[in-house]
């Protein structure tokens, strides 16, 4: 016992000797290590263009034998850059959703996509809350820039589409990229293709004969909302369906999803299958339908957006339309780093497309609607 103790001590000590190595390693030892300038380490480092092959090969070596660990402050040597992405979420939602525990996993998804593709450029990502509807958002947005000095900034919904954020980050002359924006300001959009998501989501109804389609919309702040809610208008008009009484605004609140249902299905001629434009909107509707005695799928289908984790344990689980959040974050991360680099970008909006999940909470109804 007394010699296993001692070596678990010896291996501790010498696992503390290496990353005091580790960490007392600097830019300046590469470089005279390597027999360069500092800056030509940094451009290494950020893996820059003009650096040639055999100057990049003997850098590294120096930084893989010396077992350097880059710094923000050596990878700003190589110029004005600060290698940092500033992404922002609505506070007052988020903050909401983490009090409430309700199992929503748009930030984790927004940090795992951003950190990670971050990550491959020698970049840092900095998570930051802004109340959009505050009056003081430009001055306290201000104060983040002041101290942060991003190099980017990622607009999550709602702020993709504040003028008083995109006013201000155009004025500073900082990229931005809109998440869940058609705009072109900032120069970067992307969107996750929700109007053909909508479509496509109705028209799986429609071909497992469904005739009377409800649709739980979101609120109108979100553009993403309105393109939801059109998508599913426009299929059920190319299909020659009545879509009258059959859409209810909610706010993506699970509260609202509740309002919104009961009114669905309390109507004379109640729909039989409900499309909410957000998890939490559906899995109300899917409590809704219980209480009043219906039977999910058998009497009402139900199709929500986003498949957080949560719609997997309702009962019955929920087909639902995943969003690729960390997809569309990390292409936003790699389309501001080519803008700092001056490199083309390509057509705007890009559209990270999403995909149906097929769960328990959907049955066809009769023969499929002939399309139109």
């Amino acid at each position: 016992m007394r010699c296993q103790s001692g070596y678990r001590q010896g291996l501790h000590r010498g696992l503390r000797r290496v990353a005091r190595r580790k960490q007392s390693v600097t830019i300046k030892h590469v470089a005279a290590d390597a027999g360069v300038s500092l800056q030509t380490v940094s451009r290494v480092i950020n893996n820059e263009a003009n650096v040639r092959p055999e100057m990049k090969e003997r850098v590294q070596a120096s930084i893989d034998k010396l077992g350097y660990v880059p710094s923000i402050a050596a990878q700003r040597m190589s110029g004005s850059r600060s290698y940092i992405i500033l992404a922002l979420n609505d506070r007052e939602r988020t903050i909401a959703a983490w009090q409430a525990r309700e199992g929503s996993d748009w930030v984790d998804q927004m940090l795992m996509g951003g950190m990670l593709k971050c990550a491959e450029y020698g970049y840092r990502l900095i998570f930051e809350l802004v109340d959009t509807h505050d009056d003081n958002v430009q001055r306290e947005l201000q104060g983040a820039i002041a101290a942060l000095q991003p190099d980017g900034v990622i607009l999550t919904p709602p702020h993709s589409d504040n003028p008083l954020i995109t006013e201000l980050l155009e004025q500073e002359q900082i990229p931005f990229a809109r998440i869940g924006s058609r705009a072109n300001g900032g120069n970067i959009s992307l969107t996750m293709g929700d109007k053909r998501m909508a479509r496509r989501v109705t028209r799986y109804l429609i071909d497992r004969g469904h005739t009377r389609i409800g649709f739980i919309a979101g609120p109108d702040e979100y553009a993403v909302s309105g393109r939801r809610k059109a998508g599913w208008r426009e299929e059920m008009e190319s299909a020659g369906l009545d879509t009258e009484r059959l859409c209810v605004d909610g706010d993506f609140t699970f509260l609202s999803g509740e309002r919104a249902a009961r009114k669905l299905l309390s109507s004379i001629r109640r729909p039989t299958a409900i499309i909410a434009s957000n998890d939490q909107m559906a899995m109300a509707a899917n409590d809704v339908a219980h209480a009043v005695g219906l039977r999910v799928p058998g009497d009402v289908s139900i199709i929500s957006f986003d498949n957080t984790p949560v719609v997997r344990f309702v009962q019955p689980p929920l087909t639902a339309v995943d969003q690729p959040i960390a997809a569309t974050v990390g292409r936003a991360v790699e389309l501001l780093i080519a803008a700092n680099r001056g490199e083309d970008l390509p057509e705007m909006p890009v559209v990270i497309e999403g995909e149906l999940i097929e769960r328990a909470s959907v049955r066809p109804l009769r023969s499929p609607v002939a399309r139109a």
